[in-house]
Order: structure tokens, then sequence, then C-alpha cells
């Protein structure tokens, strides 16, 4: 997949770019309107970057710890979770990529937890951690929901913003997806669920009447989050450090499985953004770098590649009932380290990027896998 990059002079476009077509030119009006009436999230602010000191014993180099989709709402999670060693990741940093709890309570708890933990926690948020459906009326919509978590990681010091760790920049970016991020050809000739049929976060999450999941207006909105945080990075970038990004989306489509391997082949609909490509391409560079890596979360797929320069990594926890079938290859060493002197080795097994390794992507051949084509009945 090709998208349009910015260039790498590490400043951020002050206009989120929607495309042009109906469906971009829409959500860029929807998110227009959004701004006007002061829905913009405030509490991101142009910060110089954090400097986190970890006081490292000498000889010892940081550690970068990553996880994604916690789900900590499964006993079964929260239990894995509160397992983690409060010794052994005592002086080092996590960076967490989203989907932590579906309430705010679990949320609260789980975060509590990870900051026990470790020196310095990371946090992006994902569209679990925005569901209201349980919540009991407590927030009016997602985005107040989204303001009071980033309130509660203030607190308990959680990191939402840039920062320096003893000489690593880290860079959460702020995302959602859009239909359109898909452009490859869809499976026909079968009974495929819709999506509002298939994606609970279309009737979980509430938001103003002015942005929709429909078109680019929520993806737009949460890119220019990331505009508050231009003077953190680029002092990040003027310093020459190793850089790591971290979303809870997808930026490129080619880090999930064709869609004839997806038990719902309409996934790639609601796991990406374009504008979350081009927004990490502006910060570590067109061509990326050696040290360039960017973590992500969402489809619970195990994932360690480099594409274009940039080392791309997802080490989700996910469902217990996807770990039990061992779905990923395992998560004996979830979390994963990333960083530790200098970008770690492969993340092994991972069994989609490792398929992809040394098999061509093949988006045009159309043909239900077995697996797959077992669970939908062909149209007449």
């Amino acid at each position: 997949m090709v998208v349009g990059l910015a260039t790498p002079s590490g400043r951020f476009s002050r206009r989120p770019g929607g495309g042009g077509d109906a469906t971009a030119r829409e959500g860029a009006r929807r998110y227009s309107t959004c701004r006007r009436k002061g829905w913009v999230v405030g509490r991101q602010q142009a910060l110089p970057a954090r400097r986190l000191s970890l006081c490292r014993a000498e000889g010892f180099a940081t550690r970068v710890y990553v996880l994604s989709d916690l789900h900590t709402d499964y006993e079964e999670n929260m239990a894995w979770v509160n397992c983690l060693s409060t010794e052994y990741y005592a002086n080092t940093v996590l960076l967490v990529a989203g989907d932590v709890a579906e309430t705010y309570k679990n949320f609260v708890t789980t975060m509590k937890m990870l900051k026990d933990r470790f020196r310095s926690v990371f946090f992006v948020p994902g569209n679990h951690d925005l569901w209201c459906r349980r919540e009991g009326g407590s927030f009016l919509h997602s985005l107040e929901k989204l303001n009071a978590l980033l309130d509660v990681c203030r607190d308990l010091g959680v990191e939402t913003g840039p920062g320096i760790v003893d000489g690593v920049g880290i860079v959460p970016l702020y995302s959602w997806y859009h239909e359109s991020f898909d452009k490859e050809k869809d499976i026909s000739g079968f009974r495929i669920p819709s999506l509002d049929t298939v994606c609970k976060d279309f009737h979980a999450c509430k938001w103003p009447h002015e942005l929709s999941p429909r078109d680019t207006s929520l993806a737009q909105y949460f890119d220019s989050m990331n505009d508050n945080n231009c003077n953190s990075v680029q002092e990040i970038q003027e310093k020459s450090l190793p850089i790591i990004t971290f979303s809870h989306y997808v930026p490129r489509q080619e880090l999930c499985p064709e869609k004839r391997m997806l038990f719902y082949p309409n996934l790639p609909k609601i796991i990406g953004s374009d504008l979350l490509e081009t927004r990490l391409r502006s910060i570590h560079g067109v061509r990326g770098k050696p040290s360039s890596c960017h973590v992500f979360g969402h489809t619970h797929f195990c994932w360690d590649a480099e594409v274009d320069g940039i080392r791309y990594v997802q080490a989700p926890l996910s469902y217990p009932r996807e770990r039990r079938r061992r779905m990923n290859g395992g998560t004996d060493w979830l979390p994963f380290c990333i960083y530790h002197g200098g970008l770690t080795d492969r993340l092994t097994p991972c069994w989609w990027s490792d398929y992809y390794s040394s098999n061509k992507r093949d988006p045009d051949n159309v043909d239900l896998a077995p697996w797959v084509a077992k669970f939908y009945k062909q149209q007449r």
C-alpha cells in the first residue's frame, strides 16, 4: 500500500488531510464543525518533551517493553497483569498501546498495577477504552470518557504525551480508524455480515453528532490531538535520539493478513488510518532510520516486520480464548522488550509476520482460505 508521506522535517501539518472523495470531504466538514463547537479535547498541552530519568544502575541499559490489548475486564487477563513482577520491571519502561479495559473502574485498577510494577508507563487509548455501554451514564459521550482517562493517567503518573527516557524518545500517537483505509479488493459471493452488525464500536462508543465512525471525521479528530505535541516531538528529533512511536490502530494495511485469510474479511475497514502512517513518517522520516520503530495494537495479531525503513511491532495480550488457542504463537515473551541499549531482535514466534516474511502478499486473490470459507454461505 502506498500512502502520502509528509516531509521528514518533523513539523506536523496544522490541518489534517482528508483526501478528495465524498467520504473524506464529509469527514472534514464534520471535523471542522466539531472544532468550532469546542469538542476538541484539551488535556494535551504543547509542552517540551518530558525527561524521565530511570536512575539506572551503572552498566545497565534502559529496557523498554511494549504491550497492547490487555482487556482486563476478563478476570484471567487482570490476574495476568497482577502476576507481573514488582521487582524485575521496577526500573523499566512500558508502552501500553491501547485497549486496557472497557470500564473506567477496571482501567484505573489496571493502570495502578502497571505503575506499581514499571518505573515509567506510557499510554495511548484504544476503542475499548472509550466504550460507554457499561458506565451507567457516567459519561455523556466517549470524548468525555477520554478526558477522564487522560486525567486519571496524569494523577497516577502515567505519561500520555512524548517523553525522553534515558536517551530514548517515546511518542504516543492518537488515532482512530476510517473505512477508506481499506484499499484492497473485497470478498464477494458470500454472505458476510455488515460492519454495523459486527463492529461493537458503532454502538458501544458515543460521539457528538458532528463526529462519525463512518467517514474520516473521527480519524481527523484524533490525529489533530497530536498537533499539541509538535514542540515535544521536534525537541526529540533535534537531539537525534532513537525514537519509538506507538498507537493503538494500524498504520498500514499490509500489517494485517489478506482478507481471504481473515475470519471477518471486512476487518481492514475498521483497523487503521492513513493519517497515522503520514504522522509517524513525519517523525521517523519518509525512509525511516535503523533506530525507527512503531508499535501498534488492535488486531490481536503478533507482528514484527520492517516496511520501508521502519520496524512495526504488535505484541498483544489478547482475549483468553485466543491465548488458549495459541493463535499468535503464545505469550511467554509478554510484555515484549523492544529496546535494551538498542532495538532488540525480532519477536518470535510471530506467526503472521513470519508467514509474510517468506510468502508474498496477494490481496487480489479473493478465494477464501478453507478455515474461513466454512463459516460463510455463498450467495445465490
